[in-house]
């Protein structure tokens, strides 16, 4: 069982009684900005954050994909994304579509990473912050993306 006072979203501590959230812990190989590189698209990408983050602007605005390939950080891809936000025209169907199809390609890429995944066995696997953007979780459990 893992400790429920180690992780900060009071979220996770108070609803869940297993689960893996990664952040800087043992489970930060599961995080979009762990560097662990993807190769997508015919680019190597220093993390999948970038490559998500350059997936949004393709194929309409290819100037600010260049852009966040050439970032020095997945922070400073984020920060371009976020400067751009409004050109962003995928739904969040779309969104997780994209991310799935990265993050197995992360997990094939990377044998480190498909060993840290295997062993979250069947706990659900949450990332443990409070600053997170993306939709409602309940949106995501019933089907009810936009």
């Amino acid at each position: 069982m893992i400790k429920l006072n180690q992780y900060r979203d009071t979220w996770l501590s108070e609803k869940m009684d297993e689960f893996i959230g990664f952040y800087p812990r043992e489970f930060y190989p599961l995080d979009n900005f762990s560097s662990f590189k993807v190769e997508w698209d015919g680019y190597l990408y220093a993390s999948l954050e970038e490559a998500f983050q350059s997936a949004l602007f393709l194929p309409d605005y290819p100037e600010i994909a260049n852009k966040i390939k050439k970032s020095h950080s997945a922070h400073e891809a984020k920060k371009i994304m976020f400067e751009n936000a409004d050109k962003v025209k995928y739904s969040d169907k779309e969104k997780i579509e994209i991310m799935e199809k990265l993050l197995r390609l992360k997990v094939e890429q990377n044998p480190y990473v498909k060993k840290k995944l295997l062993e979250t066995k069947d706990y659900l696997i949450v990332e443990d912050s409070q600053k997170t953007h993306f939709g409602e979780l309940e949106q995501i459990e019933t089907g009810k993306i936009n």
